[in-house]
């Protein structure tokens, strides 16, 4: 057994060639193989937001604080609160971040595919991420 205590892993910024603004990124849980499911308590500013990625084996959010957006390749943005779970799928090109004027927190949980649990693509542009949702 091992127990993590709160506050005794150190918060990190958001690598600028993965987020657009400012994003911290506070680890949760990571442990050692042959477990492959690792999570993060992560913060976007408004305005902030990830580059368009996709996970090997998909990946989940749970939204905690604030509002912000998320879209998947070819689908509207679209607008996530407290509570909400959002699921994509394994190779599903997306994005998420705050919206433009609320800062947002969500929890993302993935799981590792032979060591690897994101792949990083272009960053999102203001032309993508400034109409916001439809409705």
């Amino acid at each position: 057994m091992e127990i993590t205590r709160a506050g005794t892993q150190p918060s990190g910024r958001g690598p600028a060639d993965w987020f657009s603004g400012t994003v911290r990124i506070d680890p949760l849980f990571s442990p050692p193989d042959p477990a492959r499911v690792a999570g993060a308590l992560v913060t976007f500013e408004p305005g902030a937001r990830t580059a368009w990625h996709t996970h090997p084996l998909g990946q989940t959010l749970l939204v905690t604080a604030g509002c912000g957006w998320v879209q998947r390749e070819g689908g509207p943005v679209q607008a996530i609160r407290p509570g909400d779970v959002v699921w994509f799928a394994p190779g599903e090109k997306h994005w998420h971040g705050a919206s433009a004027t609320t800062a947002m927190s969500h929890i993302a949980i993935q799981e590792k595919l032979k060591g690897l649990a994101v792949d990083w693509l272009e960053h999102v542009s203001d032309q993508q991420y400034l109409p916001g949702p439809t409705s």
